[in-house]
Formats: C-alpha cells, sequence, structure tokens
C-alpha cells in the first residue's frame, strides 16, 4: 500500500529492501516490511526517472536514474553523492561487489559498465 508503480527491488544486509518507484521516489523498508523513509524526503533528492537500485555492505542505497543519467549514493548518514554522471545513456540495473566494484547495466549502449567506486582501507597485518 506504501508503493506507486514499484520497479526494481534490492533486499539489504540488515534484512530489509528497497524499492524504485515509477513516480519517481526510492523507499526503504524493513525486514517487517515497514517503510522507514523515502530517499526524495530524506535527502531532499529530486529523481527523473529511478530505475536499478541495490545496497552495499555499508547499507548505502544505490540509485539509477535513467532520465538523468547518473548514479547516486545514498549513505545512512550524510548527504548523497554522485558516483557516475558522464558517460551513461540509459542507466537501468545498478550491482554493488563486496571488492566497491558498481556494476552499471546501460541500456542505451547496450552493455555493462563497471565502476571503482570505494577502496576501504587495509588492516594493519600486526607486528611480527
Amino acid at each position: 500500500p506504501n508503493l506507486q508503480g514499484p520497479r526494481y527491488v534490492s533486499p539489504a544486509p540488515n534484512g530489509g529492501f528497497v524499492v524504485s518507484e515509477e513516480c519517481g521516489d526510492v523507499k526503504v523498508f524493513t525486514s517487517t516490511h515497514k517503510a522507514v523513509c523515502s530517499l526524495s524526503s530524506k535527502y531532499g533528492h529530486r529523481f527523473g526517472n529511478p530505475a536499478g537500485v541495490c545496497v552495499d555492505a555499508e547499507g548505502s542505497v544505490v540509485v539509477a536514474d535513467e532520465q538523468h543519467r547518473t548514479v547516486h549514493l545514498f549513505p545512512q548518514s550524510g548527504a548523497p553523492i554522485c558516483l557516475v554522471s558522464t558517460g551513461l545513456r540509459r542507466p537501468a540495473g545498478v550491482a554493488c561487489s563486496p571488492f566497491g566494484h558498481l556494476f552499471v547495466a546501460d541500456t542505451g549502449e547496450n552493455c555493462v559498465k563497471v565502476f571503482k567506486y570505494h577502496v576501504r582501507p587495509r588492516q594493519p597485518l600486526g607486528t611480527l
């Protein structure tokens, strides 16, 4: 009942999920299916046509926007970050790897593009 034209859905590490909507919004749900927030309301972000969504290992939501030809990351706290702003014709699907790679299905160019978007600092190995 809280959705308006659901398009893409992705599970989240905490057991919840994220859904993009045709109306131009992305909603986050808990594992008990309770709506947590709307990304456009929470971040004051205006989507054109949100398509593919995914959630990375840190709980940040990644959204492909077909109309704006961009991919944005929405961290759990802080401002949205534009990960890809050029070189996309029609980004539709997105997926994150645990190694910091972002896969973007660009239906305008009939291909999948791979980007490195996050590198975790290495943990010290300790002393010998």
